[in-house]
């Protein structure tokens, strides 16, 4: 078993309803992490109460609590992850993972990301596909270099190299981390032999809701520094599936809309340029690969 060669770090905010199911799930893992440390982010439900009793069962299970806060916003999950990182960076590990508190996954989940790894020594970050009630994404309109932030495994050098999570409020972290590490010659990878199952539907709740969370992922997409093309095309191909056109709309309003007030770019003009190359060379891949098809 490859066992203590990484540790784990989780923020959690108001999970009572599914951060058992995480813990449960690393309790069974085949390779268990050398320290896993869960941040409670001012969590005011029964979160604390459920960690606090598995980490009083299992020594590689460490606690922290961070100061409740008014404001609720993607930056406050990098506090909380560099709070738990603090706990643990004069550890000896290999590896360094992001985990979200709503998941559950296979035993062998962790040795087969550290058996990627093994494989494959310039691999930086490593994860898998999420998928809500059975349902994952279709891989063939995104790229397998993206890494979701459900669960992202980094080597360490990888990590300390790009100089760990950016505190984006308006979210993308993960994008950050992953465009970043690729930038600095690291290749990342997600590996679809293995997935995750995310028990917080993405914009779940009312219709309402969803064309909210839609808007917002186009208002996140902008601020990330995505390619207007790129975009418009990622609208066209949401506008086909349910809810059909109006999620599409939705994405392209969010978008227009923090375009048309100048909203700031949050990420540097190296890394913008980075990815919007990346995008325009997967674009026309896709496009290539169905002009062949026709044909």
């Amino acid at each position: 078993m490859r066992q203590n060669r990484y540790i784990l770090i989780t923020p959690a905010r108001n999970e009572q309803d599914y951060i058992e199911l995480t813990i449960r799930s690393m309790i069974q893992q085949t390779a268990l992490p050398l320290r896993w440390v869960i941040v409670s982010d001012g969590s005011t439900d029964r979160t604390d109460e459920i960690a606090m009793r598995y980490a009083a069962e299992h020594e590689w299970i460490e606690f922290l609590r961070m100061p409740e806060r008014d404001e609720r916003h993607f930056g406050g999950k990098v506090t909380s992850f560099n709070a738990g990182y603090e706990r643990i960076a004069d550890l000896s590990f290999e590896f360094i993972g992001s985990l979200d508190a709503d998941l559950s996954f296979e035993p062998n989940y962790f040795e087969y990301l550290l058996g990627k790894f093994d494989e494959d020594p310039q691999l930086g970050l490593a994860g898998t596909p999420f998928a809500e009630k059975g349902r994952t994404y279709n891989y063939r309109f995104s790229s397998l270099q993206h890494v979701s932030g459900a669960c992202q495994l980094f080597r360490r050098a990888c990590y300390e190299g790009i100089g760990g999570y950016v505190a984006i409020k308006g979210g993308g972290i993960d994008s950050v981390a992953v465009m970043t590490a690729r930038m600095k010659g690291w290749r990342t990878q997600t590996f679809t032999d293995m997935v995750l199952e995310h028990h917080r539907p993405m914009g779940s709740g009312s219709g309402a809701g969803r064309i909210k969370a839609y808007f917002q992922f186009g208002q996140k997409a902008y601020r990330l520094g995505w390619h207007p093309l790129w975009q418009v095309v990622r609208s066209l191909y949401q506008m086909t599936k349910p809810p059909l056109l109006v999620a599409g709309l939705a994405l392209l309003a969010g978008y227009l809309s923090s375009w048309f007030r100048g909203m700031e770019i949050p990420i540097s003009r190296e890394l913008m340029e980075f990815q919007r190359r990346d995008q325009m060379r997967q674009l026309k891949a896709f496009l290539a690969a169905g002009r062949r098809n026709t044909t």
